[in-house]
């Protein structure tokens, strides 16, 4: 994990979540560092998982109009670590995780229509061993999707 009190690898973190394809020298005169130093820092945030940058797609824009958020329960527990490893293929699941509550996970999926929901849900998620259960809960419309501030993430370390 990176150390947010290091300001250096701060400030380039926050330049490029504000545009992932601004150049070294840019960065360097931003910040008022060598080029080889950004270029230094940036290979090792890449290297340690830190960073990584893409191209963020707006899904509506190419066609995905059903977002959904599937919560799964799973009996008996000793099949979740199958299921996770089934779910991670998945490539209409945007984000995975174990959660607490009635649920033990929640599944974050963008598909093109509610026809391919359904096959998603019918095909895929039901026919695993273990998943007892399914709430999905339709997202009607996205008002905003982000990356963590790392302001945030900084003052928690003061």
């Amino acid at each position: 994990m990176i150390d947010l009190n290091d300001e250096l690898d701060y400030q380039i973190l926050k330049l490029l979540q504000k545009d992932g394809r601004m150049s070294f020298t840019e960065i360097s005169k931003e910040i008022k560092v060598a080029v080889s130093t950004i270029r230094h820092r940036y290979i090792n945030l890449v290297e340690d998982g830190t960073l990584k940058i893409i191209g963020r797609v707006n899904p509506n824009k190419i066609g995905f109009d059903a977002y959904a958020s599937i919560m799964i329960s799973v009996k008996p527990k000793l099949h979740l670590d199958t299921i996770f490893e089934e779910l991670i293929k998945l490539p209409e699941i945007s984000f995975l995780a174990l959660t607490t509550g009635d649920c033990d996970i929640e599944a974050n999926v963008m598909c093109r229509d509610m026809t391919h929901l359904n096959e998603l849900l019918r095909t895929k998620i039901h026919v695993l061993e273990g998943v007892f259960d399914t709430k999905t809960n339709m997202y009607m419309k996205i008002y905003k999707i982000s990356q963590p501030d790392l302001e945030l993430a900084k003052l928690s370390r003061k």
